[in-house]
């Protein structure tokens, strides 16, 4: 790493006072970018992770083209699971779609578990290659939480309303537990091998867990996540939470071992607050808004940056991910207005 290593966004998720907000955005890596668009047309996903080299470019273009705090790796929530035996592919349009999907307990006792420098090692030397060389930002490393990708391989891909999956773990809750243990385990290993490799950072994604109401969170899921968040306090990295239309959740998840709670658009800071969440928040701008005229980004988001600020331990970023259809410019214009005028409000 070189001198110039900017930590602000470390130093924030651990709940210090910074010179200015830090930044990053939810699937800033590709998406709007023409860059990236022109590699799509030659590889999938996949074969873009299997490409440590063209996998770093993906990783750090929106780091140089935006002036963010962070980077996050490219690469899917799906990308362990082949190595436990799941039969999966990521479909244009559609998304991952399973072939063998879980069906009984019997389909969770055939699943296998990861060795990352075996299983994954393109992830793996991935991360050597941009935080040992390309990097000057922290690097976030990341992984899919239990919940979600049981949903996928439940339903066999993306679900609007999850009921095979709910299904499942109400009929079946010895099984479900089962599957919540092997894919516990298998995060943990994996996010372990990322930190070992080299992030400085872990986002847990739980997708789609706002699905589930409090109760069942507290019964089905909220043991395998304090056990995750557990074992990975050992690894001495930020840890963060984040969950669409979760905002019902927000209190579960401040009450694990973890640093930063995630906030989509639904739940406001200065709410969130008031209910009692005292650790770093992260959030949390609408990314529609990222389509409307400047004027109106600059409003929201100085609204957001103000609630953020009245305590040390705020990290900007969106509700959700940039759409494709949102312009590189806009991206960059706003990471310049956060910083600008967060350092300003922070210096008096």
């Amino acid at each position: 790493m070189t001198n110039s290593f900017n930590d602000t966004f470390l130093k924030a998720a651990r709940g210090e006072q910074t010179e200015h907000v830090p930044v990053w955005y939810m699937r800033q890596a590709g998406r709007s970018q023409p860059e990236y668009r022109a590699i799509k047309e030659k590889y999938s996903l996949f074969e873009i992770t299997h490409q440590p080299e063209l996998c770093a470019y993906v990783t750090r273009l929106p780091v140089e083209q935006y002036n963010n705090d962070a980077a996050i790796l490219y690469k899917d929530i799906m990308s362990p699971l082949p190595a436990i035996g799941v039969d999966v592919e990521i479909k244009s349009g559609i998304g991952p779609v399973i072939s063998n999907p879980i069906r009984s307990k019997a389909d969770v006792e055939k699943l296998g578990e990861i060795n990352p420098e075996e299983d994954v090692p393109y992830v793996l030397d991935t991360i050597k290659l941009l935080t040992q060389e390309q990097l000057t930002v922290p690097l976030i490393g990341f992984a899919g939480a239990p919940f979600t990708l049981a949903s996928y391989m439940i339903e066999g891909g993306p679900s609007k309303n999850y009921n095979k999956t709910k299904a499942f773990m109400y009929a079946e809750p010895e099984a479900w537990f089962a599957l919540m243990d092997k894919l516990g385990e298998m995060t943990i290993t994996y996010v372990k091998s990322q930190v070992k490799a080299g992030a400085k950072a872990i986002q847990i994604f739980d997708s789609w867990v706002g699905a589930l109401n409090v109760e069942d969170y507290r019964y089905f899921i909220k043991p395998v996540m304090n056990r995750i968040f557990s074992a990975l306090k050992e690894e001495n990295v930020p840890l963060i939470m984040f969950g669409v239309g979760a905002s019902h959740l927000a209190l579960e998840w401040h009450d694990l071992p973890l640093d930063v709670v995630g906030l989509d658009w639904r739940l406001p800071i200065q709410e969130a607050r008031a209910k009692g969440i005292t650790k770093t928040v992260q959030g949390n701008l609408d990314p529609a808004i990222l389509l409307a005229p400047w004027e109106v980004i600059e409003e929201k988001a100085k609204a957001i940056l103000d609630q953020g600020m009245a305590q040390p331990g705020y990290i900007f970023n969106l509700g959700h991910g940039v759409f494709p259809e949102v312009n590189p410019d806009t991206l960059k214009k706003l990471t310049a207005f956060i910083h600008e005028y967060s350092a300003s409000k922070l210096s008096k």
